[in-house]
């Protein structure tokens, strides 16, 4: 891609390594270089909190905002209600509306660590596409939207194929999702005057039929964009980890558990991930990921800080940085430690350290804790731990106890 952009926003994203693909870079950089552009993504409320699969998209929203613009937060009130089938092996199970409007709250919170709320030409928007597809009338959507939809388009669409090639079901509640998200588009363009959507690469069929169904209906045009899918250097799907998914939500994964998931991140990601998860200047991020040999850790430590701070504020990402330095540097316990509070009924009847390991989030299940202890790599107070038969109780619990998986990764157990 050679083009060089004239908008500050266009021309920061794609220096930071944010752009996969646009529908028209040109016409698009033209509309941001004139004036306020209002640009949005959505999210389907399938749980109470984003996690880190998220915040590529939720950085480029700020970014959005920071170079002048207005981002939209569009919560899937609606479409959770059918859910994405894009490249999923199976249906999403569907969820009620008292448990969407839940998971709506809990992800609010960690947007507005981002953007900004306000009232102006560029303060933030949260809206939820309830509050035109609930009303919907069948027949009426079906003659005037659903008549700008090929079969047979929708069906050679790779979110589609994927599924078929596989043999795998399709419901036609499932089928029915990418009409109702270019719906979306169009109702924001008509209401909120919205002349561009964002997500990731697996939503370009989805975004484009939104810019074509806008195009059909209103005679506009607006536009697509779309963030690479990242994966890490070992070939991970970003934003999952030996526990499970990374989640924003402070009260669903620790601030320091957050920091520590920067902290280890690969030598060849630190200086990628610096560019896209913090604002650091672009010749800072690339001089930090440069660096070789031990330096490396120390541009680790800026990442974890500088993407803590984002979301959990600078006290939590400075108690983090203490708490790890204390507890590899000295050996120490560390006061910030996730940490598994047991009560005296259950100490008192003894609690296998195995599912301690589990419950802690050390290993995801019984079977992988046994195998990290089989495997020398659990540690108990500092201590190597063989022995997958011990049972905990309220002696050993006097005072709490460390489990370690690993070099990097501690828990505390106590009594509540």
């Amino acid at each position: 891609m050679t083009y060089h952009p004239k908008s500050e926003f266009m021309a920061r994203i794609m220096e930071r390594g944010f752009l996969a693909d646009c529908t028209d870079y040109q016409s698009l950089d033209e509309e941001l270089s004139k004036g306020v552009v209002t640009a949005y993504i959505g999210y389907d409320a399938t749980a109470r909190s984003l996690h880190v699969g998220h915040l590529l998209n939720i950085m480029l929203l700020r970014w959005l905002q920071k170079t002048g613009h207005q981002p939209i937060t569009l919560m899937g009130g609606g479409t959770t209600k059918v859910g994405d089938p894009s490249f999923r092996a199976d249906e999403r199970p569907l969820l009620g509306p008292e448990q969407i409007d839940a998971n709506i709250a809990g992800m609010q919170a960690v947007f507005e660590r981002y953007l900004d709320y306000g009232e102006g030409a560029t303060g933030a928007k949260m809206l939820n596409n309830a509050e035109w597809l609930d009303g919907l009338n069948y027949l009426d959507f079906l003659r005037d939207i659903g008549r700008h939809f090929s079969v047979n388009r929708m069906l050679s669409f790779e979110s589609v194929k994927s599924r078929l090639d596989r043999e795998q079901s399709l419901s036609f509640l499932e089928f029915n999702y990418m009409i109702l998200q270019a719906y979306d588009f169009l109702e924001l363009n008509r209401r909120h005057g919205c002349l561009l959507q964002m997500g990731g690469s697996d939503q370009w069929g989805n975004i484009v039929n939104g810019v074509d169904l806008t195009r059909r209906v209103l005679d506009r045009e607006i536009y697509g964009l779309t963030t690479p899918l990242l994966t890490t250097s070992d070939g991970r799907k970003m934003g999952k980890s030996q526990g499970g998914a990374v989640w924003l939500n402070a009260d669903m994964l620790s601030p320091y558990e957050f920091w520590q998931f920067w902290r280890n991140t690969t030598d060849a990601d630190t200086g990628r991930f610096l560019k896209l998860y913090t604002e650091l200047p672009l010749e800072e991020c690339e001089r930090l990921g440069a660096l070789g040999g031990a330096e490396i850790n120390e541009a680790k430590i800026v990442l974890a800080n500088e993407v803590t701070a984002l979301l959990h504020g600078r006290e939590a990402a400075a108690t983090a940085e203490a708490t790890a330095r204390e507890v590899f540097e000295k050996g120490g316990v560390g006061g910030d430690l996730p940490t598994l509070t047991l009560s005296a009924d259950e100490a008192a009847g003894g609690v296998s350290v195995v599912q301690l390991i589990v419950r802690a989030g050390l290993a995801g299940s019984g079977k992988e804790a046994k195998r990290l202890i089989a495997d020398n790599g659990a540690r108990l107070d500092d201590r190597p731990l063989t022995d997958a038969g011990l049972v905990i109780g309220t002696e050993q619990l006097a005072s709490p106890i460390k489990l370690s998986a690993g070099k990097k990764r501690h828990a505390l157990v106590q009594l509540g």
